[in-house]
């Protein structure tokens, strides 16, 4: 007997098939290698994640795999879970009870960034939204392999307990939310700070002067963005939605 699905689930369902929708509209899907959990209400252990094998333009609401920490897929499916998904995902969520959704990505920008030992540079106004909130983790190869148990560890350790964004070295980057608005709004300006780098970096290469933000001011800035919360990323969602009403709406579905 299928299984129907409570209200609650499916409003979270929809908001994160909606969440995949908007990263692939934006440039920042990677085929199947990345992904985006988010947590299923009025439970303890479970969460949602995409299923392998589908490509993040096509995914639904009523797509999105059911999982809990031990790694069972809940429902039936034709489709996988990724191990990789899985390890991280789990970490994520386990490790950091206040937070709701956790997205990650392979993007050009994220990776190139990711490959340089000082990480994000205080460059510009979006940069520094991100000083001495952004956690690094070291690459120890493929989030997939076995021992996956001290990689969950490992990241968790190094997101710590209050920050929401990541660079994974060697490898990409990952946000997390109280909602999965925050988690994408977050991304997605961690994704333009990273590509307004590597575009910065290139032009410093070929022969301009990088300008960096003072110490002084990042300071500053960084005690004004302390009195932020959410609100910003909770507060542009419905207009996202609307947008993706317009493209297509079938990941309500």
């Amino acid at each position: 007997m299928e299984r129907r699905i409570p209200a609650k689930e499916m409003k979270v369902r929809t908001d994160l098939a909606a969440c995949y929708r908007l990263i692939e509209h934006y440039g920042m899907s990677d085929l199947l290698a990345s992904h985006i959990s988010a947590r299923v209400p009025g439970t303890k252990d479970e969460f949602l994640l995409n299923p392998y094998g589908m490509c993040f333009d096509e995914i639904t609401a009523s797509d999105l795999l059911r999982v809990n920490y031990d790694g069972e897929v809940l429902d039936e499916t034709n489709y996988s879970l990724s191990t990789a998904a899985f390890n991280i995902h789990s970490a994520v969520l386990k490790g950091r009870p206040d937070l709701t959704c956790a997205l990650h990505t392979h993007t050009v920008a994220g990776m190139a960034v990711s490959a340089i030992e000082e990480g994000i540079l205080p460059l510009n106004q979006l940069a520094i939204a991100f000083y001495k909130r952004v956690a690094y983790h070291d690459y120890e190869g493929p989030a997939s392999r076995e021992g996956g148990v001290d990689e969950c560890a490992a990241l968790q350790r190094d997101l710590g307990p209050e920050k929401k964004c990541m660079v994974l070295h060697n490898h990409g980057l990952l946000t997390a939310g109280e909602t999965i608005a925050e988690a994408f709004g977050l991304m997605r300006r961690l994704e333009k700070t990273c590509e307004t780098q590597m575009y910065t970096m290139a032009m410093n290469a070929g022969g301009g002067t990088m300008r960096k933000v003072s110490y002084e001011t990042c300071e500053e800035y960084y005690k004004i963005q302390g009195q932020r919360g959410r609100g910003r990323h909770d507060a542009a969602w419905p207009a996202l939605l609307r947008k993706l009403d317009k493209i297509d709406p079938s990941y309500k579905h």
